[in-house]
């Protein structure tokens, strides 16, 4: 006999013979999406054109030409209740906030780090440690640092010396399944 559910996570009726919470969890997404924004699609023909403008580099694109960004994870996915509620509660000191102070205490009791420097971003905490640990002419190798590490490094005056070991001339050729080893030649010869 036919039986129907409304299941809480997302408010959607099952007609099934079997109710059981392993249908419900492949057939459900664990999470509600708690804000929307609409999205504007450019048509294929204007985003060839964008991209050949921006000679493809797609640091020159209008961010509202692009609907799906792939450059960046800084803020891509979305916030969870708990996390709005958290910005509405957030104590925005300038200094001895309540916030810092529980971030702070998160991060020690979790890595048992005695200091803790909270930074808005990575590149920013990568700045802060390049300027303590690069000196002029160090190099440091990397299978392929990301440009902001990069240009990080080339300002404290290091070198930023990429070491992909790809077997291709062409270290995006979609054949490479796995681009992260170093060229090991490559990185001895700096040392």
């Amino acid at each position: 006999m036919a039986s129907s559910a409304k299941d809480d996570n997302c408010g959607l009726f099952f007609e099934t013979t079997d109710i059981s919470s392993d249908i419900l969890a492949a057939e459900c997404p664990a999470f509600r999406i708690k804000s929307v924004e609409p999205l504007f699609y450019q048509p294929r023909e204007k985003r060839i054109e964008l991209l050949v403008e921006a000679h493809f580099n797609p640091f020159l694109l209008a961010a509202k030409d692009v609907a799906i960004d792939l450059l960046t994870d800084s803020g891509t996915g979305a916030m969870s209740a708990r996390q709005w509620a958290a910005l509405m509660k957030g104590d925005e000191s300038y200094a001895g906030s309540i916030s810092s102070e529980n971030f702070q205490a998160a991060v020690k009791k979790i890595f048992g780090f005695r200091n803790v420097l909270p930074t808005h971003q990575g590149r920013g905490a990568e700045r802060i440690l390049f300027y303590c640990t690069v000196q002029e002419g160090d190099v440091v190798p990397s299978n392929s640092h990301f440009d902001t590490t990069g240009a990080n490094i080339m300002f404290c005056k290091g070198v930023a010396l990429d070491c992909p070991a790809c077997r291709f001339p062409d270290c995006q050729d979609y054949h490479e399944n796995f681009k992260g080893n170093m060229n090991t030649k490559k990185t001895r010869s700096c040392s």
